[in-house]
């Protein structure tokens, strides 16, 4: 039973297509109005950003399959009016699934997809940003993704950021926990931490702030976890708040709705030492590096077997 106060999911939600992998191809999913821009500084095009999500589609998948997702949609392009969305609505295509979990007000339909052809129907639905929850489909009331997320205030240097990232990964290591990275895409880092199994809400979110505060408390010089922006100068806000059902975080390959199609990149550990700056990765590069790679910069997080620790 959820606990009180928290959604649960319903058990009516229709199995079978739903869970159905290449139903359709993405060669079948009609982008209309290709030609407009998405990004009015490279120029880059609805199209080309349906391209793009194609090309890296085998990538980013298995971080954003089965999930539920929050998108961040902008009909008019990055520079105009974009807009959060979690719930499911009107338009979106037949592989973007609708997931209904009973809430204080009722129930509500969350939106996730399993495939490439989903993917593609979000573009579609003028979709640039991809979130999603700690947690699946099948098990939204535990989470199986904890995310550290290095946000710097003013006038912290790079190099700083990728030192507290790597102090992140050692205090997790000290504790057991083995984590990846991921570039925000936009001024940070994130650390994700997988977990098998996976945690109830509140264990995991009480965990990701006593390891933040503890961060603070021994070098308070370096490391902030009050949101507050006015507190932040010259300190790295160790976001933990995305540790919460319902929150979410932006999944690796996803564009970023910034001027540069800035995009947030998986890296491999040994990777960091070349990343000469937060926006390292834009669209072009992107699928440089899509094209090239022959193994996913995160093997083995789906297959890695780690609980929080007891007390």
């Amino acid at each position: 039973m959820a606990p009180a106060g928290h959604a649960a999911r319903v058990p009516a939600r229709p199995a079978g297509p739903a869970r159905r992998r290449g139903a359709a191809t993405p060669a079948e999913v009609a982008i209309t109005h290709p030609e407009r821009v998405a990004f009015a500084a490279g120029g880059i095009t609805k199209g080309q950003v349906a391209d793009y999500y194609r090309a890296v589609a085998r990538w980013l998948l298995p971080e954003v399959a089965n999930r539920p997702l929050s998108l961040v949609r902008c009909p008019d392009g990055a520079g105009g009016e974009c807009f959060f969305q979690k719930h499911h609505g009107p338009g979106f295509g037949d592989r973007v699934h609708a997931l209904p979990l009973r809430q204080k007000s009722g129930v509500e339909d969350y939106l996730f997809i399993d495939d490439a052809t989903g993917l593609l129907q979000l573009v579609q639905m003028n979709a640039i940003e991809l979130h999603t929850w700690g947690a699946t489909v099948d098990d939204p009331e535990r989470a199986d993704r904890l995310v550290f997320d290095l946000d710097p205030g003013e006038g912290v240097p790079w190099d700083a950021v990728r030192d507290g990232a790597r102090e992140v990964r050692r205090r997790l290591r000290h504790l057991g926990l083995a984590s990846w990275l991921r570039m925000s895409g936009g001024k940070g880092l994130h650390v994700v931490v997988p977990l098998a199994p996976a945690a109830p809400w509140e264990r995991a979110r009480a965990f990701c702030e006593a390891f933040a505060r503890a961060m603070e408390a021994r070098q308070p010089e370096r490391y902030v976890t009050n949101m507050r922006k006015d507190q932040r100068g010259g300190r790295i806000f160790v976001d933990w708040l995305r540790n919460a059902r319902g929150a979410t975080s932006v999944t690796g390959w996803s564009l970023r709705a910034r001027e540069r199609a800035t995009v947030a990149m998986p890296l491999r550990w040994e990777e960091l030492r070349a990343i000469d700056g937060p926006g390292a990765f834009d669209l072009a590069r992107a699928l440089r590096r899509a094209a090239r790679l022959r193994r996913d910069p995160w093997h083995g997080i789906a297959r890695l077997r780690q609980a929080l620790p007891r007390g």
